[in-house]
């Protein structure tokens, strides 16, 4: 289902959707954290489809709210509008509409009305999946013991750190990565990454905001990942947010694959 503004740590129990030769193990889960009065992330783990959505509002107010919202409302529909005929084309008209229905929504405000947007969908056969990217929230892959991180940051700060401008721990690079240089509700209303990626037995993706990977390492995210049914490893990582601070609004998807056989 669709959520937003959880008031405290909540962990949604794993749940199993078969999708071709394979079988998905889901679990999802958000919390506040202690710098902010509210939730303003939103995801969704479609009970239906092979989707899960990942969205992270920029700032603390109601456009931040009212982005992550919209945009995650608006995908999810248009994806289950076309399914299963879902491709390339299919997933930029989705983005650009979401583009277009958060700047509408936000045209009455005062405010930055903008967010991240992350999300996974495996295709029918279930042997592909695609990621859509928009933002700074992340995509991971554990395959074989090797955390990889799929996606790409749309920040200054990636740039900078890729291109040798700063260090990554400098006060520039800091900085910097508050400055997104694509999301939902930019005025130019950038296209999202498309990646096709194969979807293979013993995978583990993980989803998630920069309430997450901002506190937890490399090695932290993969040893809270290994071994660990969905449930308990969302329930890990936001935990482990907390330990280290609380500091944003921390949202994780956790996705298994296995065969169905």
């Amino acid at each position: 289902m669709f959520r937003r503004r959880s008031a405290a740590l909540t962990v949604a129990a794993t749940r199993r959707l078969a999708v071709g030769p394979v079988t998905l193990e889901i679990a999802d889960g958000s919390v506040v954290g202690h710098r902010y009065r509210g939730n303003f992330d939103a995801w969704h783990v479609d009970p239906e489809l092979p989707l899960v959505v990942v969205a992270d509002g920029m700032g603390d107010g109601e456009g931040s709210r009212l982005a992550a919202t919209v945009a995650t409302e608006t995908l999810v529909e248009l994806i289950r509008a076309r399914w299963p005929v879902i491709g390339p084309r299919e997933l930029r008209a989705a983005v650009a509409e979401s583009q277009i229905r958060v700047r509408r929504a936000g045209a009455a405000l005062d405010e930055l009305t903008g967010c991240t947007l992350t999300a996974l969908l495996v295709e029918p056969d279930g042997e592909h999946c695609w990621i859509v990217q928009l933002g700074d929230s992340r995509a991971y892959r554990l395959r074989d013991g090797v955390l990889e991180l799929v996606t790409v940051d749309h920040t200054t700060a990636w740039l900078g750190v890729l291109h040798g401008w700063w260090p990554a721990n400098s006060p520039e690079a800091a900085r910097a990565r508050y400055q997104l240089l694509r999301y939902v509700g930019h005025p130019d209303r950038p296209e999202a990454d498309l990646l096709a990626v194969p979807v293979r037995p013993g995978d583990t993706w993980l989803l998630c905001t920069d309430g997450v990977s901002d506190q937890l390492d490399y090695h932290r995210l993969r040893d809270l990942l290994v071994g660990q049914d969905p449930a308990e490893a969302v329930q890990a990582l936001l935990n482990a947010t907390l330990t280290e601070g609380g500091a944003d609004n921390a949202t994780a998807v956790a996705l298994r694959v296995r065969s169905a056989c």
